[in-house]
């Protein structure tokens, strides 16, 4: 009976000590999503704030070209100007509708494969459409903003000036081209990576791996 009776004693202990340590493992993963939540918050306001100057441009594009339908390159401008606010509303909504995806009550693994869609997304697209896209934009922006702050019509006053900030934007392309393969060449594309995705992402990434370590027993 005295054999018997340790034998259940060692049972018990060792159910409560799986029991504690799933209950430690439940707690610290729970602290862990709290903070992959939280670190997550920056990047969501920032898409929120994106979406509402995306809201303006529009806007601003749209009350531009309508107003002046008569001047082909100032129709040109303000659908340019509306153009870039669409895009940058419904990149900034692709961003929201991935973090929404993240199921923080899923497996470790599931997170990061929806994370790793939330990284390639930004470094394979935003990244690269967006380097295209800021080396020409700000051109109609300020020609816009000149005609209808100043009534001065830059365009048609001064084309060599235009052609100039063109060649500019295809400077400032050339720019950023270079770097990329730059880093290409010395080995520093993660670095170029890294940085597209975003440090609310290395975040994540980063607290994802510290979960499974712990899992591991690492």
């Amino acid at each position: 009976m005295e054999l018997d009776e340790m034998k259940q004693a060692w049972q018990q202990l060792d159910r409560r000590l799986e029991q504690q340590q799933a209950l430690s493992l439940q707690l610290y993963r729970e602290g862990r999503l709290d903070k992959l939540r939280n670190g997550l918050a920056p990047l969501v306001w920032g898409q929120a704030i994106q979406i509402a100057f995306g809201l303006l441009s529009m806007l601003l594009g749209t009350a531009y070209w309508t107003s002046h339908r008569d001047v082909l390159h100032q129709v040109v401008l303000g659908a340019t100007v509306q153009a870039f606010g669409i895009l940058m509303v419904v990149f900034a909504a692709r961003i929201l509708y991935l973090v929404q995806q993240l199921d923080y009550a899923a497996p470790v693994l599931e997170i990061q494969r929806r994370l790793a869609t939330l990284r390639a997304w930004r470094i394979q697209v935003e990244a690269p459409v967006f380097a295209v896209v800021g080396s020409f934009v700000w051109i109609p922006l300020l020609l816009l903003e000149w005609h209808w702050e100043l009534g001065v019509d830059a365009w048609a006053r001064w084309p060599r000036f235009v052609s100039w900030l063109v060649i500019c934007g295809w400077v400032s392309l050339a720019l950023v081209v270079a770097a990329v393969l730059l880093a290409r060449w010395t080995g520093r594309m993660r670095w170029i990576s890294d940085n597209a995705a975003g440090k609310a992402v290395r975040k994540a990434e980063a607290t994802l791996r510290e979960i499974q370590q712990f899992e591991r027993g690492d």
